[in-house]
């Protein structure tokens, strides 16, 4: 999933909560949970996105904090400032059982074991506790943090846990060391999830930003926009197919994930490649340039134009500023040379640069979609009756290829 670059396109959004989603959790058979301030949990069937007979999961008296469902997909745990767990039967939507801490304290976080025996859960009293399913009772208290809990997690084989606090502290069997910084969000970090082959991490930021990162590499593959708010949970489908973002903005959108080798087989093939993304509408131009060092002055300048910062595109010209030197920017740069004081300026045009090298396939051919294809690919596709775009599946009233000249 990870060659090169990822694209992410929308294809579907819920809006049911009234407040905050603080979590979300896909399943194995098909299903996604979401739970929110609003004191509820609610489970979506994935095929079409409808809500399941058994939700809303009303139980709660204060915001849900997490969700997630057993291994085998048929309970599901939830957790809240209530300070209760609560189990959930999803056939019946009924309670199964409820665990409190000795402490009553609100609870963070929870987690089946791999065999769904055990769940494990976490929250303000800085200690964590053991469950046993089968019988209802607590196993054992973990005590060591100097914080709330807030991370926590089993191995895959179910003989050691891993837990995090508010105070920094990690504690597991295993040594860990910093290998790789990610930097590129604009605001704190709130949220990071792997997809479950390790493959992909996803981040989810105050900056209303998801990013998706190779975390072998350390590079970059994708930004998602389209929240409103902060991105306070993430979550890959099982087949790293699909990722679920919640936010405060009260929404949970739903992404499909596409690496670049699959858009251009997809296209190859006369097969749709993503849905419309909220920011790629019909009839709205975006230009996909791969090669800066073609780019002129004019190219820079319409460049810095498109993106949103027309007052800087005189300044740009009086610099000479082509593709070789654009490539060239740091921060100092922007701020000494070209005088640009706003930081949020300044990360969005390097921001923007980046994204110039993020070509989702072989660039030739502009179609009236903004999208830039390669000749043979996009010319077979419309030989063969298509008549909307593969990018963004909005009809191309006009069939006509314009020429991207920076990269012929």
């Amino acid at each position: 999933m990870s060659e090169k670059s990822v694209l992410a396109s929308l294809v579907h959004t819920i809006s049911s909560h009234t407040s905050d989603v603080n979590g979300v959790c896909f399943s194995k058979s098909g299903k996604l949970a979401t739970c929110s301030a609003d004191k509820t949990v609610r489970v979506w069937d994935t095929e079409d996105y409808s809500e399941l007979p058994c939700s809303p999961l009303c139980g709660h008296t204060y915001y849900v904090h997490c969700c997630t469902f057993s291994p085998f997909g048929t309970q599901l745990a939830s957790c809240s400032t209530d300070g209760k767990v609560i189990i959930w039967d999803l056939k019946t939507g009924e309670k199964k059982c409820i665990f409190q801490h000795e402490s009553k304290a609100p609870i963070r976080v929870c987690k089946f074991s791999p065999n769904s025996s055990m769940l494990l859960s976490g929250g303000d009293d800085n200690n964590l506790c053991l469950w046993n399913l089968s019988t209802e009772s607590l196993i054992v208290t973990y005590k060591g943090h100097e914080g709330t809990v807030f991370g926590l997690d089993f191995t895959p084989d179910g003989h050691y846990i891993v837990s995090g606090s508010r105070c920094g502290e990690t504690s597991s069997g295993v040594l860990l060391t910093e290998k790789i910084v990610f930097k590129g969000h604009e605001g704190s970090v709130m949220v990071c999830n792997f997809s479950l082959n390790g493959k992909i991490l996803a981040s989810g930021s105050s900056d209303k930003t998801v990013r998706l990162w190779d975390p072998i590499q350390g590079v970059p593959l994708h930004v998602i926009e389209g929240h409103t708010r902060y991105v306070i949970s993430v979550a890959f489908s099982s087949d790293g197919q699909y990722l679920a973002s919640g936010s405060n903005d009260k929404s949970v959108m739903i992404w499909k994930l596409q690496s670049e080798q699959q858009i251009f087989t997809a296209l190859e093939n006369g097969e749709p490649v993503c849905a419309e993304s909220p920011h790629q509408r019909a009839g709205q131009k975006v230009t996909v340039t791969v090669n800066l060092q073609e780019m002129s002055v004019d190219d820079v300048a319409q460049w810095i134009s498109e993106i949103g910062l027309q007052q800087y595109c005189d300044t740009f010209r009086k610099q000479d500023i082509d593709g070789q030197e654009l490539s060239t920017l740091t921060q100092e740069c922007l701020k000494n040379a070209l005088g640009i004081d706003s930081l949020g300026h300044r990360n969005k045009i390097l921001r923007s640069r980046a994204q110039l090298l993020e070509c989702p396939i072989m660039q030739q051919k502009t179609v009236q979609d903004g999208y830039s294809y390669e000749r043979s690919a996009i010319t077979n596709w419309m030989r063969n009756d298509k008549d909307r775009s593969p990018m963004t599946n909005s009809v191309l009233v006009n069939k006509e290829l314009t020429p991207n000249r920076k990269i012929d």
